[in-house]
């Protein structure tokens, strides 16, 4: 039994651990940034209302689409959400569009908060922005 738990359990972090495949050249490819500590977790959710089964990435074809991302974060104590004394974890979805997204191209959307705001930028290999979020729903 305890060989059986073992094998379970190094399986379990193997598949954390695979790699990202390779960028197709006939799609844009879209990965994710969070530049502050606070901001734990930036995630693809849907891709023009559809659930991915992979959420560290976008690829998508060419043309206009809609991202939809869960962006997990901290907000600090006396951010106006949490009276208790110690940070407290906020959950929302930001949906961004973008109507260029061009073939071979690389992007980068970035989460940030701001105390318990949260955003999302689109950039292009240029560090311009293309996109920020329209929308976001949290949870608490």
């Amino acid at each position: 039994m305890y060989r059986l738990m073992l094998l379970l359990a190094v399986s379990v972090v193997a598949g954390c651990q695979t790699p990202m495949p390779a960028a197709n050249p006939k799609m844009a490819w879209v990965e994710f940034s969070t530049p502050f500590p606070n901001d734990k977790l930036l995630m693809a959710e849907r891709l023009d209302k559809q659930r991915l089964a992979d959420g560290r990435f976008f690829e998508v074809m060419p043309g206009s689409h809609e991202l939809i991302v869960r962006f997990d974060f901290e907000v600090p104590s006396g951010a106006g959400l949490n009276n208790m004394g110690g940070p407290s974890e906020r959950i929302c979805y930001l949906t961004i569009n973008f109507d260029h997204f061009e073939a071979g191209q690389r992007y980068v959307l970035e989460g940030r908060s701001i105390a318990f705001i949260p955003e999302a930028r689109l950039y292009n290999a240029k560090r311009e922005i293309v996109a920020e979020d329209r929308e976001s729903y949290c949870l608490m």
